[in-house]
């Protein structure tokens, strides 16, 4: 893997840029380097041109991204760079902020559904433990996709705090919920 270093007048954050360039068909290539790029919390900058924070973890993922491009007969090229003044520091954190934010938001918005199924549950009384069993593999889901969220936000966004709130509500709720199943079960139980 070749990397270039590119310093500028500013060191707040340095940053992984990759370009690449695939062949238009067959278009899985350029879809797996997308998705590779994206689950890493790289931001596209322009078309073929991303940035990710340089950690051990963004550089990793640029590897397993430029294994991708090579399969599909692509290149890549990957630059490790110092925004040159403060204004392009604030744009390209900008842009990767804006990323995390948006998906913070999106997570929230998973949360609040998973409140509201569980509250239509309890008000229809609803009460099998078949239905406990997808709701916990609901959280389960919420609790794997906030784990992952964490791993790209490097920087720390004020959402993530909000997100570990929401989906402490989310355990708080189905642990209520599983405690009426629980009762409802036991009560179906007795003779």
């Amino acid at each position: 893997m070749s990397v270039w270093y590119i310093r500028g007048m500013s060191s707040s954050q340095r940053w992984l840029m990759v370009i690449v360039q695939l062949p238009a068909s067959p278009s899985r290539h350029r879809v797996a380097v997308w998705r590779e790029l994206r689950r890493s919390g790289a931001v596209p900058l322009s078309p073929g041109t991303w940035v990710l924070p340089s950690t051990v973890t963004g550089h990793a993922a640029v590897e397993q991204a430029r294994v991708l491009v090579a399969k599909g007969e692509g290149t890549a090229a990957t630059f490790e760079i110092d925004p040159t003044d403060d204004a392009t520091e604030v744009y390209v954190a900008g842009i990767f902020e804006q990323a995390r934010r948006d998906e913070w938001a999106e997570f929230m918005s998973e949360c609040a559904k998973f409140k509201t199924e569980i509250a239509k549950e309890i008000a229809i009384e609803k009460f099998t433990l078949a239905e406990l069993d997808e709701e916990e593999q609901s959280l389960a889901r919420l609790r794997r996709w906030r784990r992952d969220l964490m791993k790209r936000d490097t920087r720390g966004s004020e959402s993530a705090e909000q997100a570990a709130r929401e989906l402490q509500t989310c355990e708080d709720d189905l642990e209520a919920y599983a405690e009426l199943v629980y009762a409802a079960v036991h009560v179906e139980d007795r003779p």
